[in-house]
């Protein structure tokens, strides 16, 4: 039982990687540690259970990394991917930092595996965990309790007690137990991004949010981040902005996790419910661009579209949870959808006439695109005609939510005056709007939850010493 009257030296809510990582730096630092999960034991752990890697600068080629990846080329992807809209001192210090998390995170016994190949193209930039994210999230939960961190779950934080920037209690209500006050000298949040609220998306996207698929925890509904915004932390990023890839329009509403997610976008064409293609499906390599596709569908009508393919390319991408649509025929393909198959033949038709001859290679940005069509495929065009034609219909999936907290290099939250707290720290998802002011690069969210929880809770460790 865990002893809830005395005063810990640091509260961490949230139990991700980011809060994982914290709670694990600020023991290891020599401070008494509870962790707060708002979560059952079972779907513990938020989105770091749906995860398979994570992206870290590092000079040299290891045991399962083929080349060196530096900290500047890293800087330059996010660059790329955020479109110059990132916090260029904190990102370039959490890629600084991202090379030791390599070794730091194995000696809190998180194992490595060999990269995934096929689209993921990662194999140089990307490290696996060895059984995924949950096994990720096992290792670092038994490490932090072999150091002695105490750890609550189905934890529901109500409220928080913060007086000019000074955290003092949070208001915690359990099935068994009702309602507490915990009481301890610091604060960590980690506790995700306020994408399963539905009700809060609408604020910002309106009706069409109802269509919107999460592909994590339900239980990321935001209300830390709403009570730190009340009581003064400066916020950051915009509320629309957001990771959300192209999910399996077949997937359940919450926690459908990777195996939902499409990547077969490079390999065809995507149109919506129209029949009509809306952009480029070959403008990058597909881990820069895989992330932009939820809020493309989200723009579409109804928030759907259809990936559409033959039947050269099934071997050529990892396979999801659900099996294409199939149809001998384009029409008979587009009945299956409830397509206009003169629409859904017509597009077909005059993307193929516009596929120029090349050599394909989805690893590069090859010379196989098309010209006199609207949008143009600008890499890894082919032609669609062998049959049978297959098609998966897909959704936005989000996947977390880029508004959150301002924080500093020592992950201490701004309040909105501009001067630090004076006890408070945010890791992961709740501040990645500080990175990520939009887009996203395959790996970066656990990157960001690993750096900066390592230090929030080194940082939390020493405040409360002190």
């Amino acid at each position: 039982m865990v002893d809830l009257t005395r005063r810990f030296d640091v509260l961490v809510i949230g139990g991700g990687n980011a809060a994982l990582c914290a709670a694990i730096s600020a023991r290891r630092a020599g401070a008494s540690v509870l962790v707060l999960e708002g979560a059952p034991k079972f779907y513990r752990g938020g989105n770091t259970r749906h995860t398979r890697n994570m992206r870290c600068a590092h000079d040299a080629a290891t045991e399962i990394l083929t080349g060196p990846y530096t900290e500047e080329e890293f800087w330059k992807d996010l660059l790329l991917v955020t479109g110059g809209q990132t916090d260029e001192e904190l990102a370039r210090f959490m890629i600084h930092e991202s090379k030791d998390i390599l070794n730091w995170i194995v000696e809190q016994g998180v194992r490595w595996q060999p990269s995934l190949g096929g689209t993921l193209s990662l194999g140089r930039t990307n490290s696996f965990f060895l059984g995924g994210g949950r096994a990720m999230l096992n290792a670092l939960y038994r490490t932090a309790e072999e150091l002695g961190v105490d750890i609550l779950y189905d934890a529901e934080v109500i409220d928080l007690t913060i007086e000019h920037g000074m955290f003092l209690a949070a208001q915690l209500k359990q099935p068994v137990g009702g309602r507490t006050e915990v009481r301890a000298s610091t604060l960590v949040a980690a506790a995700g991004g306020f994408e399963a609220n539905i009700e809060w998306l609408k604020e910002y996207w309106g009706e069409a949010a109802d269509n919107f698929l999460i592909r994590g925890t339900p239980y990321n509904r935001g209300a830390i981040l709403k009570m730190l915004l009340a009581k003064g932390v400066q916020e950051i990023g915009d509320p629309t902005q957001c990771h959300a890839v192209a999910i399996d329009a077949r997937a359940p509403k919450f926690d459908g996790g990777i195996i939902t997610r499409h990547d077969s976008v490079v390999f065809g064409i995507v149109v919506n419910k129209h029949a009509e293609r809306f952009y480029d499906e070959g403008e990058d390599i597909w881990p820069k661009r895989y992330a932009i596709w939820g809020r493309l569908v989200a723009a579409q009508p109804d928030q759907i579209a259809y990936i559409i393919f033959d039947s050269t390319v099934v071997t050529s991408f990892m396979p999801t949870l659900f099996p294409p649509i199939a149809g001998s025929t384009i029409a008979e393909l587009a009945g299956k959808l409830e397509l206009d198959a003169t629409a859904l033949e017509k597009t077909i038709t005059e993307f193929n006439a516009a596929v120029q001859p090349g050599t394909f290679d989805h690893t590069i940005l090859d010379d196989c695109r098309t010209e006199g069509v609207t949008p143009a495929k600008t890499h890894w065009a082919r032609r669609i005609e062998t049959p049978p034609y297959l098609a998966y219909p897909v959704r936005p999936g989000i996947t977390f939510t880029y508004l959150g907290t301002r924080v500093n290099k020592q992950s201490r939250m701004l309040m909105k005056d501009g001067k630090p707290s004076a006890n408070m720290f945010a890791a992961g998802e709740i501040m990645a709007g500080n990175v990520l002011g939009k887009g996203y690069a395959a790996g970066i969210g656990m990157t960001i939850g690993s750096v900066f929880g390592r230090v929030a809770g080194r940082e939390a460790a020493k405040n409360a010493r002190n």
